[in-house]
């Protein structure tokens, strides 16, 4: 299940997309939600897991998920790693990795972090011991000298995506963790883009590459 520890549990937002109650005869089956089936389902998930209870979306989701990680510095109060989190969940990580700061604003990830596992490292050394115990390529994303874009880059299937914070970037001590640099191809004048925004590109290039 995902790690409430981490923060504590928000009201769910009031949507005004979803579904009203159940209309006919209920439906069977355990993974139904017999609140949502009564008063509606207004939660942003997809058509598939209406009315399902959450721990059975959750169950579902582990049964399918790719075999990719997502991981990011948290040094500073960064508003991105909400957007993160809910890439991540969009695009089926396997897991999402707070590294530093174990508080993050979670307003950007629309709860979707209810359905994603979210696990915290305290230092970056800590981290990469994790990645070397499961066997993991960690892969940086960064703008950095002898990065390599990722449209180019070797993306093995099985790694773990490690993005900065917004401004200064990843940390001297995540590069030297990493086993490769990739970055983003830009056409226009601005160096960089949106941390959540880049995290985004890179997870779709992975999907683009290897979700079936």
């Amino acid at each position: 299940m995902p790690d409430s520890s981490l923060h504590p549990e928000p009201d769910e937002p009031i949507l005004a997309h979803g579904v009203g109650p159940w209309e006919g005869e209920w439906p069977t089956g355990e993974h139904y939600d017999v609140e949502l089936l009564a008063h509606g389902d207004r939660r942003n998930v997809i058509d598939r897991y209406r009315y399902w209870r959450m721990d059975a979306i959750v169950a579902d989701l582990d049964a399918r998920r790719h075999p990719f990680h997502v991981a990011i510095e948290n040094w500073q109060h960064d508003m991105n790693i909400g957007s993160i989190v809910r890439s991540a969940n969009a695009f089926l990580a396997d897991t999402v990795h707070i590294v530093g700061r174990k508080r993050w604003n979670r307003r950007g990830a629309m709860v979707t972090d209810r359905y994603q596992h979210v696990v915290h490292h305290e230092t970056v050394d800590a981290f990469a011991a994790w990645a070397r115990e499961e066997r993991i390529p960690i892969v940086a994303v960064d703008n950095t000298d002898g990065a390599v874009p990722v449209d180019h880059a070797d993306l093995p299937e099985r790694c773990v995506l490690l993005f900065g914070a917004e401004g200064p970037g990843l940390s001297a001590e995540a590069l030297a963790a990493a086993a490769a640099h990739v970055e983003i191809s830009q056409y226009g004048s601005t160096r960089s883009i949106n941390a959540g925004a880049a995290a985004a590109v890179i997870m779709y290039e992975w999907c683009r590459r290897y979700a079936d």
